[in-house]
């Protein structure tokens, strides 16, 4: 047990090694014994001839008991030392062959536990969508979900934006745009419109815009500047102006009021007519179409949308930032909601669950793939750095007595060999 002074062992570890001990001190015991039987039968078989037959058996048991208990004894001890500090060749094989058995269990690990078929088969046993969603029902954890999401946000965009991935962003989005050709999808969206009841709720859109613009102040006001403009001074210093602006608004929300109110009007057929010539241009005229395409890149070109992207970019980054940083952040409130309702919808949903836990699985699936060869070189360079005396000590306490049984049944089957082979002996020969 000195061998062991400086090794860091717990009190269970130090008592199954005391318990080995024991059982050594019984197997030496034991072998003695065997020894002691063996020639003390030998020397009965010449002291006492006539009982030599019987003494036979006995010596002959424990001559191979001894031989078995030794050869035991040996089989035992090479594992982790050399026989009484003797280096012996392939002795001490646990110690001695460190880096080999570090790279066979990296290289079995790898092979025998990181297989796709078992690891899927692993997998397929998880149901990740379900405890996820067990997880984030609860709004409360939820919503400490969100606040985390929320303030690793700003610091995100922020990434992105050092990292020119925005800039990039943006040119592959304007050049994606440029190659869409604008005027046969406009005219497919505006046909759309006139052969359903969108058509209708586009004009009552239509008339309503412009009887809020024939009220707006603004646009009297305009109005009526550009009427006394044309006015003679006489009717200009009269205000005639007003009376004509007030008679045009009312006309004006007149008519649109009878168009609102009459599905039929005249009017209707107008606005439907003028959005079917429009659609007829795009799709049949090509110089109409490609000043259509004109426009388009010109408003992806223009520094206007770059300055307006760059702002809607800024704002969003101090609005999120703003708002993580409140108590009460809107932000998070709502993404809790959402959570906690695609947390319902998941476990309400079957097929839905089962293609979550599919991309969960084939994700892993690829991870561990990718990574095997990473997980087995770090099992070898953790066996590696091993304290092997350590480690020997620890296996000798854990699995020690056991093995000291090894010598028990050595003698044992010794003994019963060694009667079998006598027999033989005094039969044949």
């Amino acid at each position: 047990m000195s061998r062991d002074h400086n090794i860091d062992l717990t009190a269970q570890d130090k008592e199954r090694l005391a318990r080995l001990a024991r059982i050594k001190r019984v197997a030496v015991a034991a072998l003695i014994g065997c020894f002691a039987i063996f020639l003390t039968a030998r020397w009965g078989m010449s002291a006492f001839p006539a009982q030599a037959a019987w003494l036979g058996f006995v010596a002959a048991a424990a001559e191979a008991a001894t031989i078995g208990g030794l050869a035991d004894w040996y089989a035992v001890v090479v594992l982790f030392r050399h026989p009484l500090g003797v280096k012996i060749p392939h002795t001490a094989i646990i110690p001695s062959n460190q880096e080999r058995i570090a790279e066979n269990m990296g290289t079995f690990i790898e092979d025998n536990f990181m297989k796709p078929e078992l690891v899927r088969e692993k997998l397929e046993e998880i149901d990740f969508a379900r405890h996820a969603a067990d997880y984030i029902a609860d709004h409360k954890r939820a919503e400490n979900l969100s606040r985390l999401a929320l303030k690793m946000v700003p610091e995100v965009l922020g990434a992105i934006e050092n990292s020119g991935f925005k800039t990039f962003a943006t040119n592959e989005v304007s050049k994606q745009i440029s190659k869409v050709q604008i005027a046969p999808l406009a005219a497919n969206l505006v046909d759309s419109f006139t052969h359903d009841r969108r058509m209708t709720q586009l004009t009552d859109e239509i008339l309503s815009a412009l009887d809020r613009l024939l009220h707006d102040e603004t646009t009297l006001d305009t109005l009526r500047k550009h009427v006394a403009d044309e006015l003679p001074t006489l009717l200009y210093v009269v205000q005639a102006e007003s009376t004509i602006i007030s008679r045009i608004v009312k006309s004006g929300s007149t008519l649109l009021a009878e168009v609102r109110a009459d599905p039929e009007h005249p009017m209707r057929e107008e606005v439907r007519e003028l959005f079917g010539d429009y659609v007829t241009r795009l799709k049949s005229d090509k110089k109409f179409a490609r000043r259509v395409e004109r426009l388009k890149n010109d408003l992806l070109n223009s520094p206007e949308l770059a300055n307006l992207a760059d702002g809607i970019w800024h704002n969003l980054q101090r609005y999120v930032a703003a708002d993580a940083s409140r108590d009460k952040s809107v932000l998070a409130r709502e993404l809790a909601s959402m959570l906690v309702s695609l947390a319902a919808r998941v476990s309400a949903d079957d097929k839905l669950r089962h293609d979550i836990n599919e991309g969960m699985v084939t994700a892993l699936l690829l991870l561990v793939e990718a990574r095997k060869h990473e997980v087995s070189a770090f099992v070898t360079d953790q066996v590696r750095s091993w304290d092997f005396k350590r480690l020997v000590t620890l296996i000798e306490a854990n699995v020690g007595a056991d093995l000291q049984y090894i010598r028990f049944n050595g003698m044992a089957i010794g003994a019963v060999a060694g009667v079998i082979l006598h027999s033989f002996d005094i039969t044949l020969f």
